[in-house]
This record gives C-alpha cells, structure tokens and sequence, in this order.
C-alpha cells in the first residue's frame, strides 16, 4: 500500500462524482490543515491562559478544569450535527461559519469581564471548532480515496503545529498586553482563515468515491475493532488532556518564569508533531498495536519522571513526552478508514472524534477535582496509571487489524 501520495494532480475520481467535477487534492488538504492548524491552536490556547484565568477569578482546579471542558464539550456535542449541516449547505460553507464562530468566540471572551461572560464566550468558540475535525477529515478521505492514510498524517501534523504556534503567541503577547487584548488579536486570525476557507476551499463531493474502491471494507468483527479503537482514543485523549490541564501547574511549582512557560508547552506540541511522523514511520514497520504499546508505555514512564524530576530534566524530556502524548493519536486516526466502509467514514470519523473530544472535556474535569483533594502530582500519576489500562484493549484489537 502506499502511505505516501500527495499529487497536487486533480482526481480522477472526482470527474467520476458526476456533476460536481474535478477537485484539487492539493488544495483540500492544504485548506483543511490550515482549518485544522487554526482549530487546535485555539483549543490549546486555553492551556497557557489557565494560570492567567486563575489569578483574575480565583479559582481552583476544578473550576478551571470546567472551562476547559465547556469549550471541549461544545466541540463534542455538536459533531454530529456539524455533519448534518454539511449535508445541507456543503462543506465549505459550515467548516467557514463554524471557523468564524471559533474566532467570534475568543473576540467575545476578550470582551468579557465576568466569570460567567468568559464561560459562554468558551462555548461559542468549541461550538464553532466542532466542525473543523470531521468535515476536513472526511473531505480528505472522499478525495485520496485508497491513498488517504498518508495526507491524513499530514493533516493530523498540522493540528499539532497550531498547538506548537498559538499557545506560545497567546503567552508572548499576555506579557506585553492584557489578555484580553491579546484574546482580540487571535480572533483576527480566525476570522482571516474563515474568509480563506469561504473563498478558496474547493466543493467536496459528499460521495467522492464509490463504494468499491474502498481501501479496506467492513468485515466480520469490525464493529467491535472499532468499538475497541474508540476506547482506547477515548483513553488516549483523557491521559493527554489530563496531563496538559496539570502541567503548567507542576511546571509553576518546580520554578518556571511565565514567559518559559509558553516555551515550555510549545517544547511539548512540538514534539506531538514530531510524534506524527515517527509513530507513522514506526507502524508502518512494527504495526499498529507495537506502535501504540510503545507509545502509551513511554508516556506513563514519561509522566512520572515530570513529576519526580527537577525542572531542567523536565524541560528537556518535554519534546520527548509531546512524542509519546500524540503519537497514538495519529496512529489511531488513520486506522479509522481500515475499520469502516467508504460510504461511513464521516459518520465513523465524527463518532470518533465525538468520543475523544468528549474525554477531552470531561477528563481534564475529573483529574480537576481528583487534583483538588490529593493535589496536582498525585492527579497527575493518575494519568500515567490510565495509560497503562491501554494495554489490555490493545491486544484485544491485534486480531481485528490486518498487519497490525
């Protein structure tokens, strides 16, 4: 099979969608990482703005683990429906008025002065970025058709270069201008993507390909394969989000300035998009389930070594770490399409994406309030010990994936 094929050649197969015509592989899946850069910046952002929201609201982890989760359980709740209105008014158009949203929302938060202002204002802007993950993803798998494993990884990196880049901006510009006002001018970006996107994403054919050019078809057990591979996305996301919602507090404790910290998450999501292509190189030579026990077993012996270790060790396994937290993401997204039929990749996408944003915003929540009584080291071991619980339903997917 070939993982890699990136042509910025027209697909053929689009001139077989019928009256919709041919669509440029190329600039589908440069506009959908752009969406996808722009979209998991924002969701991240939230990371360097805690210790900020902290101190003006007075609030503890719990609280802040809340706002955290209203804007990832906005973006999980709507999905679904984010497909449903593409079915109606087209890809372009909900991916543009939902990026939009996004930015509308982190103008409105900056406009905020209350608690309860800056809560709503978190809500509108994950409503707006719930459209981003399954319309961009399904919108690359309907145009590479058998092809679409590797521009999916590409897709998958680029989230990871918008966590790298705008957590870190937010953090410059909080030191040399309120936060509010830095919340103002990344909303501008938003809102200039939005026009990009309305302006230059190609129409999308719903049914790009048809039915028997899938790369792999739902088989006998498939149902359960994926039910064994969302469980582990969900668990996945929960150690992630859970280890980030702690992280800058552990990294506070050990002595870290406030401008270091924007570099020291910006370490950690730099390695996440290292971790995209080294676990995609890595599977494709020890499988899917060699991939993903290596990864999570690295993560746990990472977490404890962040908690236990000096600040300058723990600044410089961050990269390292970053590789462990998001390599089994990618490897998980691209074994979405091998467990479901062509017709049902969207559908199978917005599920999964539904269940991984859902533990992002209900984990952080949980390990919150379980950090409020045994303080942030001890929650935070906690989300080393649920990544080893992977093991055992990762070896119970080996069987359902070819090579894996």
């Amino acid at each position: 099979m070939r993982l890699f094929s990136f042509s910025g050649a027209t697909t053929s197969m689009g001139d077989r969608a019928g009256e919709a015509g041919p669509v440029s592989r190329s600039r589908v899946l440069s506009l959908s990482c752009l969406a996808h850069a722009l979209h998991d910046g924002y969701t991240d952002m939230i990371y360097a703005l805690l210790p900020v929201w902290q101190a003006d609201f007075g609030l503890g982890y719990g609280a802040l683990a809340v706002l955290r989760g209203l804007y990832a359980g906005a973006m999980a709740a709507l999905q679904l429906p984010a497909g449903r209105v593409a079915g109606r008014i087209g890809t372009r158009a909900t991916l543009a008025i939902g990026t939009f949203l996004a930015a509308l929302g982190y103008a409105v938060a900056g406009m905020s002065g209350t608690l309860i202002g800056l809560c709503i204002a978190l809500a509108i802007s994950g409503a707006g970025s719930s459209t981003q993950h399954p319309l961009a993803s399904g919108a690359i798998s309907r145009v590479y058709g058998r092809d679409a494993r590797g521009p999916l990884s590409i897709y998958n990196f680029s989230g990871d270069l918008g966590k790298s880049a705008l957590p870190a901006a937010i953090s410059l510009l909080i030191t040399v201008m309120p936060w509010r006002h830095a919340l103002w001018a990344m909303s501008i970006v938003g809102a200039l993507v939005a026009m990009v996107i309305a302006l230059f994403l190609p129409s999308v054919p719903r049914e790009a390909f048809p039915v028997d050019e899938a790369s792999t078809q739902t088989r006998d057990g498939s149902g359960s394969g994926f039910s064994l591979l969302f469980a582990i996305g969900v668990l996945d996301t929960a150690v992630r989000m859970g280890l980030l919602t702690f992280l800058p507090f552990l990294l506070t404790a050990k002595g870290i300035s406030r401008p270091m910290m924007g570099t020291a998450l910006a370490l950690v999501f730099i390695g996440g998009a290292a971790g995209k292509f080294t676990c995609g190189w890595l599977g494709a030579r020890v499988g899917v389930i060699g991939t993903v026990l290596a990864t999570e077993g690295g993560t746990a012996a990472l977490i404890f070594a962040t908690v236990f270790l000096p600040l300058t060790p723990t600044l410089i396994l961050l990269p390292l770490l970053g590789v462990m937290l998001n390599g089994t993401s990618s490897i998980l997204y691209g074994t979405v399409p091998e467990l479901t039929s062509v017709d049902r990749t969207e559908r199978a996408f917005a599920l999964f994406y539904t269940g991984v944003i859902a533990s992002g915003a209900l984990a952080p929540i949980a390990y919150g309030f379980l950090g409020d009584r045994i303080g942030a080291p001890g929650a935070t071991i906690a989300t080393a010990i649920t990544a080893l619980v992977i093991f055992p339903l990762a070896f119970a997917l080996r069987p359902r994936l070819s090579g894996a």
